[in-house]
Formats: structure tokens, sequence, C-alpha cells
């Protein structure tokens, strides 16, 4: 009896001293159950990577409260961190391995890369602000994402010298797919982006690059992102 005593306390305060580490874990979590399987998220690895990211870390202080809410949040410059259901449902949409690269167009605070790495060897981040690209690369460096690269630059043109990608990322709106993009996309690859309007909704589009440059096109449904700048902005 004494033994299971000392266990149990034992237990508690490693419970207590776990909380006191990352106050927002039950937050997280509560995100996870109620968002993500809530609305359908079932990839079990994407699951665990939204539950160990602390989102929190990616927002300015002031809105770490609702850092795990299901909605998009202001992280400056006019841009924002997507709402975490759309970062689960794209990063579960690319069915990403454990060996596979990854190109992410439109970085911002470095939480959807974050959220990348948990899932695939390598992930390659283009930001075309310069400030936005700094932050972000600080804040994964801070956090260990040492196989995160975040580059800073236009990523319409994508990155010819780290292609070819098992699945590139393109989280602005598009009122096409950049042409450069699918060149550098691996064949069995796959490509997702919110494409359309670059002023009102866009339809999140996964592209599968099939056996001699085919493309297969599935649309999953409407999203509303900000528009992606740049040479994109020209076409």
């Amino acid at each position: 009896m004494k033994r299971i005593v000392i266990l149990c306390s034992v237990l508690v305060v490693a419970a207590l001293a776990g909380a006191a580490a990352d106050p927002y874990a039950a937050r997280r979590q509560a995100m996870v159950d109620h968002d993500l399987k809530g609305r359908g998220i079932r990839d079990a690895r994407v699951l665990a990577a939204m539950g160990k990211v602390p989102r929190h870390l990616f927002v300015a202080e002031r809105q770490r409260g609702d850092a795990y809410g299901d909605y998009p949040l202001p992280i400056g410059e006019g841009q924002t961190i997507s709402q975490p259901y759309v970062v689960a449902l794209m990063s579960e949409a690319l069915m990403l391995k454990p060996a596979d690269r990854v190109l992410e167009i439109g970085t911002g605070s470095g939480y959807q890369a974050a959220v990348l790495a948990e899932l695939a060897e390598d992930v390659y981040a283009i930001e075309i602000r310069s400030s936005l690209a700094d932050m972000a690369q600080g804040r994964l460096r801070s956090l260990g994402y040492r196989s995160v690269q975040v580059r800073y630059g236009d990523g319409y043109g994508g990155w010819e010298e780290k292609a070819p990608f098992d699945a590139i990322i393109i989280t602005a709106a598009v009122n096409h797919i950049p042409p450069p993009l699918l060149k550098q996309l691996k064949e069995g690859g796959r490509l997702i982006l919110p494409l359309g309007s670059t002023v009102f909704y866009q339809t999140l589009t996964l592209v599968t690059k099939k056996r001699g440059g085919e493309l297969a096109v599935e649309q999953m449904g409407p999203v509303a992102f900000v528009p992606m700048v740049g040479k994109a902005a020209g076409k």
C-alpha cells in the first residue's frame, strides 16, 4: 500500500510539473479532440503533431489566450496564422511520409512549417516578407525545428535547387497554380492550395501529379486566405 501511495504521489507531482511547464497543454488537447477529431481529421500522425506544436508560441503574447480557438489570428503585416482545422486538413491531405521533402509557400509565423516538420524529414519554407521570414526562422530554431529551412523571397518560383518535392503547400490565395511549382513536384507528389479569387473566397484544391505529368484535381471545399503577393499578383 505504501508503494502505491508513493507512486500516486510521484504521478501527481509529474502531472503538476507538466502543467506548469506548458499551461496550454489542456487547451491544445481540447482543440485536437473537439475541433479536429470532431470535424473529421483522422490521421493519427497529424493529430499527434497538432497536439504537440505549441501554437501559442507562434502568435503575439497578447493573443496567447486565443491561440487554441479554431479561427485565424493576425500575425502582422496584414497576414494571419490559419485556423487549426485548416492547418490539420491541409496537412492530412498531403499524406506525408517520414522521409518526405516538403515545400511551403507563405511561411508566415512558421506554425504550419512546424506541423509539417513533425510529419516529414525536410521542410523548405519561403516567405516574401523579410520581417516574418526572420521571425519564423528564429522561432523555429528556438523550438528545435532544425529540419526547417526558411528563405526570404517570392515563392512563385519555388526553390529549384532543393527540388523535386514530395509535397507542396501554398498558404495564400492564388487564382492559378504557379507552373514552376508543378515542375518541382515529383511524380506521385501532392500539392494543396487555396485556388480562386484572391479578393473573396477560394476552393481548397488538392492536385496530384500522375505519371507523365498528368494532373488529378480534387476540390475540398471553400476557404478564405489572404492573397499571395509577388509575381503571383501580376498574373
